[in-house]
């Protein structure tokens, strides 16, 4: 009989590549997801999928859907894909002694994802670290006064409620929202699996095309001086499960990260999609890297190229990435998840058509975690000029 592998969200095309690689590797995989359509439910690798409360909805009926499952479905391996992990560690102490689940803590989550806490932990591991503080207090103003600065919700994601602003500008007391420095230098991201500690692959990658503070097409680099840094952070935190950060590496080439989100991001697509599932159950496997350099998202690039009409030197930058880029989706063993992607991204799509939510938005809207009222937080009112 074979394993059953649970993943807590299908709608996104990384959830796809973790299900790809489990049901290769001969698991059994379920899918827990709160659209009823979504992305994964096409695929062949994806023996059932199933529509479960929104945690932002219900919290406790949320990991309620999920113990059912587990005992339903004979679930031995729970594995988190985005925003909702910091939702499903609350099932840490609440499964049976035979069901694994790959993430840490919920209290160790929250203070990676933590946008005001971030710094300090990257202090304690002895790691550079921008200047960040809650924007009522002192050191927020200190901030500001010092040079260009940004602010962001406390518990945002996917780019969402970014603001940048010039020195000196007053900053509005906002609850829920940070003031960071802003940073000077080559953005990256990278992606890592760790198990207690140890990171057994980072991968390394740069935004080549965005749709706002998203990319569609990215590239990856080598960055030893990142691999470093981010294995140091692994180690102080001992985390287990996926780890992202964004990071700028300076012109002096030493990287400081400005933001970590501890689950998966699109650097899980530079992996050899058979070495995923192997790598999360064995931590002495080093998973192998895809021989692919760049790689994209085709509809939300193609839709970018249809926005850019008109406007030649964008249109001829995206069309030149998109004839470049392998995406992330097609499988010939698997066609349907990229030929009806316009479908089954139906449930994002009608949030952006119909509330004016960003695609990044709409994507976690309903599974992020907000803080403790699992609520958005929203931007300052107002910035003055001071």
């Amino acid at each position: 009989m074979k394993p059953t592998v649970l993943l807590t969200l299908g709608r996104l095309p990384k959830g796809l590549d973790i299900a790809r690689s489990f049901h290769a590797a001969g698991w059994r995989v379920v899918v827990a997801e709160p659209f009823g359509w979504h992305l994964s439910a096409l695929s062949s690798s994806v023996a059932r999928s199933v529509a479960v409360t929104a945690p932002n909805e219900d919290k406790e009926r949320y990991l309620s859907d999920l113990r059912r499952l587990v005992e339903e479905e004979n679930i031995s391996l729970i594995v988190p894909v985005s925003e909702e992990t910091m939702h499903v560690a609350g099932l840490q102490d609440k499964l049976p002694d035979s069901v694994a689940l790959f993430t840490s803590n919920e209290a160790s989550l929250l203070a990676l994802h933590d946008k005001a806490r971030f710094p300090t932990l990257l202090d304690e591991a002895g790691l550079s670290a921008p200047r960040t503080a809650l924007s009522g207090s002192k050191e927020a103003r200190g901030i500001a006064k010092a040079g260009a600065f940004l602010t962001k919700d406390r518990f945002g994601a996917s780019g969402s409620h970014v603001a940048f602003f010039e020195q000196d500008e007053t900053i509005v007391p906002t609850e829920g929202v940070v003031v960071q420095e802003t940073l000077s230098g080559q953005e990256v991201a990278s992606f890592s699996i760790v198990h207690a500690g140890v990171a057994t692959v980072t991968v390394v990658y740069r935004p080549v095309i965005r749709d706002g503070t998203v990319a569609t097409v990215f590239e990856r680099i080598e960055a030893p001086a990142v691999v470093a840094y981010v294995e140091q952070l692994a180690a102080q935190t001992q985390h287990t499960g996926f780890l992202s950060l964004d990071l700028m590496i300076r012109p002096d080439g030493a990287p400081t990260a400005f933001e970590c989100n501890p689950r998966a991001n699109s650097g899980i697509h530079f992996l050899e999609q058979a070495d995923i599932a192997p790598a999360v159950l064995d931590p002495a496997l080093r998973p192998r890297l895809r021989r692919e350099m760049r790689l994209q998202q085709a509809y939300p690039t193609l839709t970018l190229l249809w926005g850019a009409i008109g406007k030649w030197p964008r249109y001829r930058e995206i069309g030149k990435a998109l004839f470049s880029a392998r995406d992330v989706t097609w499988s010939w063993r698997d066609p349907l998840p990229f030929l009806l992607m316009t479908p089954a991204t139906w449930p994002l799509l009608k949030q952006a058509i119909f509330e004016g939510r960003s695609l990044g938005e709409a994507a976690i809207h309903d599974i992020g975690w907000f803080g403790e009222s699992h609520k958005e937080v929203t931007q300052p009112t107002l910035l003055e000029t001071g």
